[in-house]
């Protein structure tokens, strides 16, 4: 199976996003984009060919192929899928994703986050971009990222989904261990020892970097901000800033905002 090596330490530019439809005028597709990754969410059967290599497209499949691939699709009708194009920026570290996956239980949640994507783009690019941003980490972790990863490792790769999924709500470690199925006290020392940090580090970690991205290229008012990242509270999200970022919401917005 082919992998890619893609980076999602900041949200992908979202270039084209919406339902393709396919397979009417041709049963054959070629071509290339050379700047952009292509990310699918495919409910037919065809066949999906990356720079040479088949891959097999079933219902509830999910593909990402990097920019300048070629690819060619063998539709056997009228075939409509969720797609997006995105520019995505060498930022953080990597991870190895398969080309083609079976989303399996994930499946319904992408489509979620596609559609909410889809309907955001005309008027919300940053609502889009988050969703899409929480879509690809939800497709990087359906696959272990070692042969060896066995519970642990998926235990905190599904409580790392179930965050970023949920960072504008209330989140406790109680409520994330029983949505991932294993106990309080298990998943913190799992998440420490995958991590290196903790859990409750991570969300104030990870909200705080969705707070200082959209209060940087959002027009979204603070309060809105804040409520976006699960701090409603202004007070709270005035002194989370200063000490996470190291400057009030106002001066990270900067006078032109």
């Amino acid at each position: 199976m082919r992998e890619t090596e893609v980076h999602l330490g900041e949200p992908p530019a979202v270039v084209n996003i919406g339902v393709g439809v396919h397979g009417v005028a041709s049963r054959t597709d070629v071509f290339r984009l050379p700047e952009l990754w292509q990310l699918h969410l495919y409910q037919y059967d065809a066949e999906l060919t990356v720079d040479g290599t088949a891959h097999a497209i079933r219902p509830g499949r999910v593909s990402l192929v990097p920019p300048g691939t070629t690819v060619r699709y063998r539709y056997q009708g009228r075939s409509e899928h969720l797609y997006a194009h995105l520019r995505i920026a060498p930022a953080g570290p990597s991870c190895t994703v398969p080309v083609m996956q079976d989303a399996g239980p994930e499946f319904p949640m992408l489509s979620s986050l596609l559609l909410n994507a889809i309907a955001a783009a005309p008027g919300g690019p940053e609502h889009t971009r988050a969703e899409i941003w929480t879509a690809l980490w939800r497709v990087a972790r359906l696959t272990p990222p070692t042969a060896t990863s066995r519970g642990p490792h998926l235990a905190v790769g599904a409580a790392i989904a179930h965050i970023e999924a949920r960072l504008a709500a209330s989140l406790t470690i109680p409520e994330i261990a029983r949505a991932v199925g294993i106990s309080h006290n298990h998943l913190t020392r799992l998440f420490r020892a995958e991590t290196g940090t903790t859990v409750v580090a991570y969300i104030r970690r990870r909200r705080l970097q969705r707070a200082h991205h959209l209060l940087r290229a959002s027009t979204l008012s603070i309060p809105a901000v804040a409520a976006s990242v699960g701090i409603p509270d202004l007070q709270a999200f005035n002194k989370a800033c200063r000490r996470e970022l190291g400057a009030s919401p106002r001066v990270l917005r900067g006078t032109t905002s």
